[in-house]
């Protein structure tokens, strides 16, 4: 029997989050053995308030570890308008019955990368802030890491938060910085390759009226954000997080990749927090991105699909 493949989830959540850890949540081939909680989409307090509910609803027994409450070095405007003043979409939800650990993130991710040493997958959802602190505090961590996939960037600079930047990376730019810089070899799945691999709102309506705890919950949590993107960007919904779940759960389904080395811009007026991609090797760095260009619709959207439908690992 193959042992499931250990999977440590850093996240902000923040609605495309959640449909994210739904589904880790419902593969058999993984088991998640922590959230580790970053602000980003909204504030601290909500993302861990978030993160406790999600479990509690998926009745999932993973521990939640609160981290960095900012960014590392200057303030940054969250997603609230989009994601909900409570980042679920204020849908009025009950508070979560469990409490999240005390262990901080950042130092919960160095435990763990020891406890599963050469096996860990750590997904990063949201800024990088909690694992660019785990790097800074234990530089050997990236040596235990099997695989790192981060959902983040615009690899040709066509940006969601300003016209170069992407929301993740541009809310701490030094902590990608730190955790391109010391990670060799990060798969990337960006905004780009998001709206490339939009969802149809209306087979999105359609799986969520899915019988289950699951399918009502994240149909009351995505509603806004939903609605929003119906009136902002037309009929196609997108949903980053769940595209590089997918392709941290099953990188067969990769299509096409491309490895190229990538540097995070920390200055300027335009172009802070873009990821600068070197397409013509013309620095003479290495390669230290694989960048997702395209993936397996099909198998993209049956994730979706059997995560709100409740599906459960045997």
């Amino acid at each position: 029997m193959t042992h499931p493949i250990p999977l440590f989830i850093d996240t902000d959540p923040g609605v495309d989050d959640a449909l994210a850890v739904l589904m880790a949540l419902s593969d058999p081939d993984h088991r998640v053995v922590g959230l580790g909680i970053a602000a980003g989409n909204v504030g601290l307090a909500h993302t861990v308030r978030n993160a406790m509910k999600l479990c509690e609803v998926a009745g999932a027994d993973v521990p939640v570890f609160p981290g960095c409450p900012t960014p590392l070095l200057h303030p940054a405007p969250d997603a609230a308008d989009v994601h909900g003043a409570d980042g679920f979409g204020d849908a009025g939800l009950s508070p979560p019955v469990r409490h999240a650990e005390t262990e901080h993130a950042a130092l919960a991710l160095i435990r763990l990368s020891h406890a599963h040493a050469g096996r860990l997958l750590l997904v990063a959802l949201g800024p990088l802030t909690n694992i660019a602190l785990a790097v800074r505090l234990d530089p050997t961590l990236p040596s235990r890491i099997a695989r790192v996939v981060v959902m983040g960037g615009a690899v040709t600079g066509q940006g969601n938060i300003t016209p170069s930047a992407e929301f993740n990376i541009h809310f701490d730019p030094e902590a990608a910085h730190i955790v391109f810089e010391a990670f060799p070899d990060i798969d990337l799945a960006d905004w780009e390759a998001t709206v490339a691999h939009s969802l149809a709102h209306d087979d999105v309506v359609e799986w969520l009226a899915a019988e289950g705890p699951r399918a009502r919950f994240y149909d009351a949590i995505s509603h806004q954000t939903r609605m929003w993107s119906l009136d902002r960007r037309g009929d196609r919904w997108f949903c980053a997080d769940a595209l590089a779940m997918a392709w941290a759960l099953q990188p067969s389904g990769a299509r096409r990749v491309e490895c190229r080395p990538l540097a995070v811009a920390l200055e300027g007026r335009h172009s802070r927090g873009a990821t600068v991609v070197d397409w013509r090797r013309q620095t003479g760095r290495p390669d230290n991105a694989r960048l997702l260009m395209a993936y397996d619709q099909d198998l993209f959207e049956k994730q979706v699909r059997d995560a709100l439908a409740g599906a459960v690992p045997a």
